[in-house]
């Protein structure tokens, strides 16, 4: 995972700039109806691996939950410190060697987090980690890029490279399949250039490593933007939707 430490330390400084756009708000205004569909509370601990600069905590917060987060990149963990103080309890810490913070309602890790686990039994390290953090009852929640989205930005067609402002991402890869490993590029001004190296995760896959790990798969939903609106469909589909969603809890 140093790779990724790497990225995210050298990304972090315009890392709130270039994701502007995001609107985690709106994310989670589709996103938690289903997990309270599922018996998940309106309101309890959440442990947010990946947290990055913090860009969920608001929402959260907003909504009255307690939150722990926990990323790999100390820049990024600076950030969110930046951002807020002593709000969040905030820590350094591997996905795939990932502490036990305590018991959570919701232990999640969201906008492509499970992607940067590159290397073979990743997943399922990351997924018990997950799981040793949630309290009876508790869910897991996680996102995954589909093929759709790693033909888009992974790969080095030439109307596959994005803009944001000074900023931009380029695609590196010629081709993707299915489980495969991609590289996008990051350059402009005020960030040094840097690559970031992801893997898709087939819906099989994800399914064997949440059964490896002791978590009941709930769903799968996919996941995509029209309109300004987000739009779940079950069953997800790889070329059509962004990304897969998916929801477990602990098993018996």
């Amino acid at each position: 995972m140093s790779d990724t430490r790497s990225a995210y330390d050298r990304f972090a400084p315009i890392y709130d700039e270039f994701n502007a756009a995001n609107d985690y708000e709106m994310w989670f205004g589709f996103l938690l109806p289903e997990l309270e569909k599922r018996g998940l509370g309106k309101a309890g601990r959440l442990l947010d691996v990946g947290c990055g600069t913090g860009r969920a905590f608001a929402p959260m917060l907003r909504r009255g939950w307690e939150i722990q987060g926990c990323d790999l990149s100390p820049g990024m963990i600076e950030e969110a410190r930046r951002k807020f103080g002593d709000a969040v309890p905030l820590a350094v810490a591997d996905l795939t060697e990932l502490p036990t913070f305590g018991e959570f309602d919701l232990v999640w890790a969201l906008n492509d987090v499970v992607n940067y686990l590159t290397g073979d039994g990743d997943l399922v390290r990351a997924l018990e980690g997950m799981r040793a953090n949630l309290a009876p009852g508790g869910m897991v929640l996680f996102d995954a890029n589909t093929l759709a989205l790693f033909d888009s930005h992974f790969t080095d067609e030439g109307e596959n490279e994005m803009s944001v402002g000074e900023w931009h991402w380029r695609g590196l890869s010629k081709a993707t399949e299915p489980g495969g490993a991609f590289e996008a590029e990051i350059s402009g001004s005020g960030v040094e250039t840097h690559a970031h190296r992801q893997r898709h995760h087939p819906a099989e896959q994800v399914r064997g490593a949440l059964d490896a790990a002791g978590l009941v798969h709930l769903a799968s939903l996919g996941q995509r933007e029209a309109d300004g609106k987000v739009i779940l469909s079950d069953p997800a589909d790889e070329q059509r939707d962004h990304k897969t969603i998916h929801i477990a809890r602990a098993g018996d």
